[in-house]
């Protein structure tokens, strides 16, 4: 028997054996032994399987011997509990199969990215292109998602909503309280065969020489003079807005010579000192044969602070005035006049034709004070815009039915284009009640008759 029997026999085969490293190289391992060149049939030689012994096997002939064993995965069962792998599990009660006493042999499954979330389907393919899926809260990994701005738009339009909420409670807040500041008289009374609605809406402005609620400082500073006697007027203005056409400003001289209910012929501001706002506006309805539908007045101290609420106003002068009377001495040109110049400007008679330049005056210092009040730069302005508001519906007393709207509605109509005129005045003459103006007839009548109408004023009947 050769030494390779023998060798066999003690369950030692060469061919089995590990090699050391060659050179004592740590780390290595075993050397691979040359392979034989292939016959010449041209299939190499197919080499027995080697079988590296890991550890101590079941002794054979006195002699342990080593089995390999691979390396175990996580799921596979411990030594000593594994089946051999063709034998299927031993069947439990009934002839079914008995539980797994490991878990099966997992295969990693390769990663795709997909297009589409897997709780969706793609779309299917139109004219050879690929409809993208809906953006929104399940749109796919590295899909389109909803593009920032829509959410600051709705924070925006919240904002925007919140604005339009506070200025509207502003802007109702601000009407209530100037409505509540007017004063208000029983201005346009009933009385028997008053006169009939006209055609469109007339106004009776009252520029009142009261010095009702000014302290001695501001009577010295404002050149009233003190109070004398009855309140008189020294600004009676109509106003009349049309249906169409443009709105006319007919100045009445306070020195007319008309007739007053119960106390006969006489000026047209002792209406005033002898009944008030209510014998005013009846007289003033029967010598023009207009129904008033409004009235406002306005005193001294409520005239100059609405100019001092506006900043000031530009006024275009046509001649030097100098009036110590009104405390002004102004020179003729556009300049701005604060609130005691602008009240003396619209009181001065200190000129040629007294009267009916104080009318022309008065016109000139509404227009000024109309623009500057409608300005976009005092609309725009709250800061600009409450102060005048709110000291013009202090200073104003209107009928017991007017309210701030229609306020706000006058002085709209004022900012056109409009016709500033007088009433046709025939001369003057003295009376028992002095120097007083005559209006000229028959054109008076024709003028009050056209704005009774509602037609345009015929132009050799106005004073522009």
């Amino acid at each position: 028997m050769d030494k390779y029997s023998l060798m066999m026999m003690n369950g030692d085969d060469p061919r089995m054996r590990r090699v050391p490293p060659q050179n004592g190289a740590p780390g290595r391992g075993p050397a691979r032994r040359p392979t034989p060149p292939p016959p010449r049939g041209g299939r190499p030689p197919v080499e027995p399987p080697q079988v590296i012994r890991r550890g101590p096997g079941p002794s054979r002939g006195g002699r342990p011997t080593e089995r390999y064993e691979p390396p175990r995965a996580y799921s596979q069962a411990p030594e000593g509990r594994q089946a051999p792998p063709a034998r299927p599990p031993a069947p439990g009660r009934g002839g079914k199969p008995g539980p797994r006493t490991h878990a099966p042999t997992q295969r990693p499954v390769p990663y795709r990215e997909s297009e589409y979330a897997p709780n969706r389907r793609p779309a299917p393919d139109h004219g050879g292109r690929r409809r993208p899926p809906p953006a929104g809260r399940n749109a796919p990994y590295g899909g389109a998602a909803p593009h920032p701005r829509r959410r600051r738009k709705r924070h925006l339009g919240r904002w925007v909503l919140v604005f339009l909420l506070v200025l509207i409670s502003a802007l109702v807040y601000g009407v209530v309280k100037l409505d509540g500041s007017l004063t208000r008289i029983d201005a346009l009374g009933d009385y028997e065969d008053r006169v009939g609605n006209t055609a469109g809406t007339n106004w009776l402005l009252v520029g009142s020489d009261s010095r009702a609620g000014l302290s001695d400082e501001e009577t010295q500073g404002l050149a009233t003079g003190g109070e004398v006697g009855d309140a008189r007027t020294d600004t009676i203005i109509l106003v009349h807005i049309p249906p169409s056409g443009r709105t006319t400003l007919v100045s009445l001289p306070r020195d007319s010579y008309v007739g007053i209910p119960g106390y006969g012929q006489d000026k047209l501001n002792a209406a005033f000192a002898f009944g008030g706002a209510p014998l005013l506006t009846q007289t003033v309805e029967i010598a023009t044969g207009l129904h008033i539908d409004h009235y406002a007045e306005i005193g001294f101290a409520g005239f100059a602070g609405v100019v001092d609420g506006l900043g000031g106003i530009d006024v275009c002068v046509p001649q030097a005035i100098n009036d110590p009377l009104a405390g002004i001495d102004i020179p003729a040109g556009c300049q701005e006049l604060n609130g005691p110049q602008a009240l003396g400007f619209v009181r001065s008679r200190a000129t040629a034709l007294a009267d009916i330049d104080r009318m022309k005056n008065q016109r000139l210092f509404l227009s000024a004070l109309l623009e500057k009040a409608t300005s976009p730069a005092t609309l725009a302005n709250p800061f600009a815009l409450w102060p005048m508001a709110s000291n013009t519906a202090r200073s104003l007393t209107v009928d017991s039915d007017d309210h701030i709207w229609d306020l706000a509605r006058l002085g709209w109509s004022l900012r056109g284009d409009t016709l500033a005129t007088s009433v046709p005045v025939g001369g003057f003459t003295d009376t028992a009640s002095g120097n007083v103006v005559l209006w000229a007839k028959p054109d008076a009548s024709r003028f009050f008759e056209a704005l009774a109408n509602g037609d345009p004023v015929p132009a050799e009947l106005t004073t522009e």
